[in-house]
């Protein structure tokens, strides 16, 4: 294995704690991190890939994004809330320093993040069509 795959490796299992644990902390998103290890593990080996599209973690956080089916409301409002927070706490930071430039550019970031999620991100319903894990559960029962 080079370095480039290693190197990947290693951000996808950090990608994966990271993710891992915002999936339980409220104010650790776990969506961009379960990204990461998805573009690492692609990269860098496909049992690796093959395993983490597999977990419970990635099925119930992005299988239904990856497939373009979107996300819930409530999952886009907890993402939107958790990045509104933490640039929030960033932006005051700045702003107590006087560092006005940074946060007008931190200001920007954040409508970029409002308009894309609300606006370029589809909206499913939950009622719609059930989610990976939930097929597989209809799926083992009838089995």
């Amino acid at each position: 294995m080079n370095l480039k795959k290693i190197s990947y490796v290693v951000l996808g299992c950090m990608g994966v704690g990271l993710g891992a644990v915002g999936a339980v902390v409220p104010m650790l998103p776990a969506f961009p991190f379960l990204m990461l290890a998805a573009y690492c593990f692609a990269r860098s080996s496909q049992k690796l890939h093959a395993w983490f599209t597999g977990t419970k973690l990635y099925q119930n956080n992005l299988a239904d994004y990856v497939a373009g089916k979107g996300m819930t409301w409530d999952a886009k409002r907890r993402v939107m809330l958790t990045i509104t927070a933490l640039m929030a706490f960033g932006f005051f930071m700045m702003l107590r320093k006087a560092l006005t430039i940074p946060c007008a550019i931190l200001a920007v970031v954040w409508v970029f993040h409002m308009v894309y999620f609300m606006a370029v991100v589809k909206t499913r319903k939950p009622e719609e069509e059930p989610t990976p894990l939930e097929r597989g559960a209809v799926e083992g029962e009838s089995a």
